[in-house]
Formats: C-alpha cells, structure tokens, sequence
C-alpha cells in the first residue's frame, strides 16, 4: 500500500483544511481496501469535481471519511473495483527501436527498445550510471543517439532533473516564455500556469524571482512548465526531488489525472514505493565495464 497517506504535518498554507481532508479520504481509502491505482483515481476524480465547482471538499462532499466509505462500499456493490482501474492504452507517443548512446569509449545504452502510449505510466529504473536521464535526454530530442530510432509525438513535455529555469526571470515570465514556445497564448499560459501550482501545493507570486525560490518551490515550477501545453507525452526525471510529503502526494495525484486525461507518462525514479503507482516497470542495469553491454528488463508493475 502506499505510505503517501501516512501522517505528516499540514501546509501552513490558506488551503490547510482542504488537504487536510484529501489526507483523510485518502486514508480511509486504504483502510477500506482500495488498490494504489484505484486510490489515485478517485482521488484525482474527487479532487477534480470540487475544483470544477469551486466548493471546498468538505462544503461539497462532507466529512471525509464518510464520503471515502460511501464510494468503498459502492465500488464494492456494482463490482466496479479492480475492472474501474483497468483502462486500455491509447496510441503510441514515444517509440525507440535499438538506441544506442556512446559518450566517448563508453556505452550508455546499448541496443535499448520502448513503446510508450498515451494512458501508461512507465517507471525507468536502474542504479546510479545505468543511462537513466540519458535516456529521457535521447527521447526529448537533447542528445544524439549513435544508432537506432526515436520516434515522438510533438505535443510533449521534459521536466530534467536540473531544471532549466532562467534564475533572473519571474514565475509568470517563466509561464508566459514557456506558453509561447509551446503555442500557447500569454493570456492562456500564466493562468493555466497557476491553476497546475495550486495543484502542486503552491499558490505562486507572479513578480517572484526565480532564484528567490526553495529548490521544491523551483522544481514545482519545472513541472508545471512541463506540463502546460497538456501535451500527449511527459518526460519526468526524478520529479519528486526537493518535495515534501504532502507535495509528493499532490504529485502523484497530478500524473494519476494527466494519465486519466491521456497522456503517456515515462518517469526516472529511484523510489520504491512509486512502483505501485506505474503499469510497468524498465530496469536499466549497468553497462559491462569491458563490453558496455547492457540488458533491459521490462516488466509490469
């Protein structure tokens, strides 16, 4: 089960009651037997209809508790469990067919293979020098592979595990400059900007300076501008990094609804506990020292 809902302090932030009571659904949720993927959904659908109206969680739903056991018990009597979670995936948006990455004399990734589509979650793992965020470089297009293909829709998103943000700009002059490459207008770009923040935990000062921000606070900005033209495809490396729990949780509320949405989602992550959350899992072992061979492991979550 997922230790995303395990007690931790609530943010000292205006919205505290509300996550105060996600934290609470979410718990009761696990209490009554729900499985990770059906836990994230409905907390994604659930969270999503109160934004939609506008109503607190608790002014909408009430008590949280009760309300988590009234969607338990229903899920129960229509037989809707395990089946809601299941969901075909849609069209390939990420394709590489025998990728090989070299840096100098050393192989990087050897003969590597992938198909992602949009509704998945796939989860890269391997140890540290096994080609992880050279990987997520290749498929953004940043770094040329030696050999093989890479096929990738147009509409996709790289949030990088340095992020790549400018620190003497803004927020907004972030979302805006980040809008217009995507096609987006500025007028669109800055509010969808801050609606995607809000949903991180942060309620953003535009005019704030870039470098002025908590490394969490900047990688929240590097998600979102990741995100903002609702692409068809999300290149995430380590995205948790610099987060706190509640954060984390908020996160992988956000990637549950961004897959429900339909977007294929292909994550670097050296946590265990995020397996539970991913339909399938690629491992990358170290390339042989001598051959700089390696073999790739897939296989589902």
């Amino acid at each position: 089960m997922s230790a995303a809902y395990s007690g931790s302090s609530p943010r000292s932030e205006p919205d505290s009651a509300d996550a105060a009571w996600y934290r609470s659904f979410g718990a009761e949720l696990v209490a009554q037997g729900l499985s990770p993927r059906e836990l994230q959904r409905m907390v994604a659908e659930t969270r999503a209809e109160a934004e939609s109206a506008g109503i607190a969680p608790a002014s909408l739903f009430g008590p949280a508790v009760l309300f988590a056991r009234e969607l338990a018990s229903a899920l129960k009597e229509d037989g809707a469990g395990s089946q809601a979670t299941e969901h075909t995936p849609g069209p390939v948006v990420l394709r590489l067919h025998d990728v090989t990455v070299r840096r100098g004399r050393r192989t990087v990734l050897s003969n590597f293979t992938l198909t992602v589509r949009r509704g998945e979650i796939v989860a890269v793992v391997g140890s540290n020098g096994a080609g992880k965020s050279t990987l997520l470089q290749a498929c953004a297009g940043l770094l040329r592979t030696s050999s093989g293909r890479v096929e990738r829709t147009e509409r996709f998103g790289y949030a990088p595990q340095l992020d790549a943000l400018a620190p003497l700009l803004t927020v907004d002059e972030h979302l805006r400059l980040f809008g217009v490459l995507d096609g987006a207008s500025q007028s669109r770009a800055v509010p969808t900007g801050h609606q995607i923040l809000h949903r991180l935990g942060w309620r953003p000062n535009g005019s704030q300076i870039t470098r002025t921000l908590s490394g969490g606070t900047q990688q929240k900005l590097n998600l979102a501008l990741a995100q903002l033209a609702s692409p068809e495809l999300l290149l995430l490396d380590e995205p948790y990094q610099g987060l706190d729990a509640l954060a984390y949780e908020d996160l992988w509320t956000l990637i549950s609804a961004w897959r429900g949405s339909g977007a294929g989602v292909l994550l670097v992550t050296h946590l265990l506990r995020d397996i539970d959350f991913v339909d399938r899992v690629v491992e990358l072992p170290t390339p042989d020292s001598s051959t700089g061979d390696s073999k790739t492991k897939d296989h589902a979550a």
